[in-house]
């Protein structure tokens, strides 16, 4: 057995191998979706990724000689610590071969790069925000992934497991069914709520009439994300680095957003499944690779759900319905066949009910794990 050497990275030639051992991992993964590179190197760019400027890190490669063989990142999340008053450090990004002892030796370096920043306990998988990758699988393994998710084998929970975490808290993801008819509960309840003159549904053609609302979409997130495990407030610069890598994806007709006056009191947003174009360019969009990600999109049968929210005191009042008709019509014009839910914690029950009306099922579950330090 060769001995593992863990070691952080710091220089662009560690960075670029910690970027792209998951492909090597992954090789024969029949389901796994290469990240994009291009964003990746921005994502991990201290001067490109404001989330640095909050959060302490570290990039931890471990090599057998020379070659890498498992990565981990640490974080400490001081804006969340203090609003939170915890303190708690976060591992993510882990990945490594079915090697336990190299799992075993990610782990405890991670853990002990938290202990020395006073750190009381660790959790993961987690990045800097909400917005980044959270959670592994525990069930649904071959299932397609989604945006901004992770991918892994089973095996990675094992090698958590046996260093001792536990769970903290699930996501379950619910798989929706996309017909030509909305459920009767739906037609229902959007008819009637549709005929309130307080609300208006927005429904959007091209990718400029939604400038106007992303700062009050990502407002609305600040005040309705705040009590949601792990959120981190967005700033303003934040909600326009977000806008701008995601802008160039998304399809208008998969936005949809209900307005009280000028005020955003609800959204949704959703995107095509682009797994196999980003596949077929293995997460490299240069020079050819975007066309076969945005024919992908044009071809993909599965819609994913991705962000949504609706204002506090406009809970309850069927808004929740309104957009998934909204939603569930637009995806039957484009041809989908089932919806992605993203994922819902566990405890949700509120949210859970309502895909359950809409005919989903559970077809995956992803797992925070922690350890007390």
């Amino acid at each position: 057995m060769r001995a593992v050497d863990v070691r952080p990275v710091t220089d662009r030639r560690g960075l670029r191998d910690f970027l792209f051992l998951p492909e090597r991992i992954h090789r024969q993964h029949p389901v796994w979706v290469p990240p994009i590179y291009v964003d990746e190197w921005q994502f991990f760019n201290p001067k490109k990724n404001r989330a640095f400027s909050y959060c302490d890190t570290t990039l931890l490669l471990a090599r057998q000689g020379k070659e890498p063989v498992g990565r981990v990142m640490g974080i400490v999340n001081r804006r969340h610590n203090e609003a939170s008053g915890e303190r708690t450090g976060r591992f993510g990004f882990l990945e490594c071969y079915e090697d336990a002892p190299v799992g075993r030796a990610l782990l405890a370096a991670v853990e002990d790069w938290c202990r020395a920043r006073g750190m009381d306990r660790i959790v993961g998988p987690m990045g800097f925000t909400d917005m980044d990758p959270e959670g592994y699988l525990v069930e649904g393994f071959d299932e397609e992934p989604t945006l901004s998710t992770y991918c892994n084998f089973p095996y990675l929970v094992s090698f958590i497991e046996q260093a001792g975490y536990e769970k903290e808290v699930d996501y379950v993801i619910y798989g929706i069914p996309v017909g030509r008819t909305l459920p009767a509960v739906y037609e229902k309840v959007a008819a009637r709520v549709a005929r309130q003159r307080e609300f208006r549904l927005l429904e959007l053609r091209r990718r400029r009439e939604l400038r106007p609302y992303i700062r009050k979409v990502f407002a609305l997130m600040n005040r309705t994300f705040g009590d949601l495990y792990g959120y981190v407030q967005l700033d303003e610069v934040e909600m326009d680095e977000l806008a701008a890598r995601y802008m160039p994806v998304v399809d208008p007709r998969f936005i949809k957003v209900v307005l009280r006056g000028d005020e955003v009191v609800a959204f949704v947003i959703a995107m095509p499944n682009m797994n196999e174009g980003i596949r077929r360019c293995r997460g490299r969009l240069l020079p050819f690779g975007i066309l076969q990600v945005l024919a992908a999109a044009r071809r993909s049968k599965q819609l994913d759900l991705f962000l949504g929210a609706i204002a506090p005191d406009c809970r309850g009042r069927g808004l929740d319905v309104m957009l998934g008709a909204a939603m569930l019509r637009a995806a039957a014009a484009a041809g989908f066949t089932q919806m992605d839910s993203h994922h819902e914690m566990e405890s949700n029950l509120r949210v859970r009910a309502e895909m359950e009306r809409a005919g989903g099922r559970v077809i995956k579950r992803q797992r925070i794990f922690r350890k007390a330090l």
